[in-house]
């Protein structure tokens, strides 16, 4: 069992899907967390489920002065900050030929700004004299490694964020943050995301039915399954501690070999 006692941290869109499945998991390896989603009629119910002294913040990862309270708020609640997950994202389905100008701008505002916005605030938060440094996991997507149609908006900002990732990295190692910065690329995951995806790409003619679509990743996948929640928690929970302490300015795929 990795132990995180005495970790802080912050993971964004936990109210739900695989941002809650990686709060609990770094809840129950000893951190203690701050979950941090739009979402305040589930986000605080999630926090005190975890237990005391872990916490809800509300916040739009869009939102540079709302990332700055959020952080504030975190740190004040935890004592500190040692790990940022930056978690929070939406994927809105579409041809290119169908392109909407709205929606692709919410996914890069959502997905690649609010990633980098995180990075800027755990960095500010982390780094010396404030703090001693720390981690930062993004989390892309096996989006960002293969071409699925139907999501080229969105696989073009998780692309973007795998860079944020490695520049970031630098950047900390460069100016002596002491921060590490690595993302997680997940597979397929049945959660209510990964469940509009295999509709949407259905209903868009893509493939015969969501059924067909599942199979059809599944059939890409060496590992022969979909992913699960906590195939992804793990994941976050290995980057976040002292196990990966020489790992740095990488992605790790978690999608069971479809994006070899």
């Amino acid at each position: 069992m990795i132990d995180l006692s005495g970790r802080k941290a912050l993971v964004t869109g936990a109210a739900q899907g695989l941002g809650e499945g990686m709060a609990r998991a770094l809840a129950a390896a000893g951190a203690t967390v701050v979950v941090a989603d739009l979402q305040q009629d589930v986000g605080p119910k999630v926090a005190e489920s975890l237990g005391n002294g872990h916490g809800f913040v509300h916040l739009d990862v869009t939102d540079d002065a709302a990332w700055e309270s959020a952080v504030a708020t975190a740190t004040e609640l935890l004592g500190g900050l040692d790990i940022l997950v930056n978690n929070a994202g939406i994927e809105i389905t579409s041809l290119l030929v169908d392109l909407d100008a709205a929606a692709a701008r919410k996914q890069m505002e959502v997905n690649l700004l609010g990633t980098a916005l995180g990075i800027k605030h755990a960095f500010r938060a982390m780094r010396p004299p404030r703090g001693t440094g720390g981690v930062v996991i993004n989390v892309a997507s096996v989006a960002a490694t293969i071409a699925f149609p139907g999501i080229g908006v969105y696989s073009a900002t998780k692309s973007g964020v795998d860079r944020l990732t490695r520049v970031a990295a630098m950047e900390s190692g460069k100016l002596g943050y002491g921060v590490r910065v690595n993302c997680v690329y997940p597979g397929l995951v049945p959660t209510a995301m990964g469940a509009g995806l295999a509709n949407d790409v259905a209903r868009l003619g893509l493939f015969g039915s969501p059924e067909e679509a599942v199979g059809a990743v599944i059939g890409l996948t060496p590992s022969g399954r979909l992913g699960e929640v906590a195939d992804m928690a793990s994941a976050v929970v290995f980057l976040a501690s002292d196990e990966a302490a020489f790992i740095n300015g990488v992605g790790l795929p978690v999608d069971g070999g479809m994006g070899m």
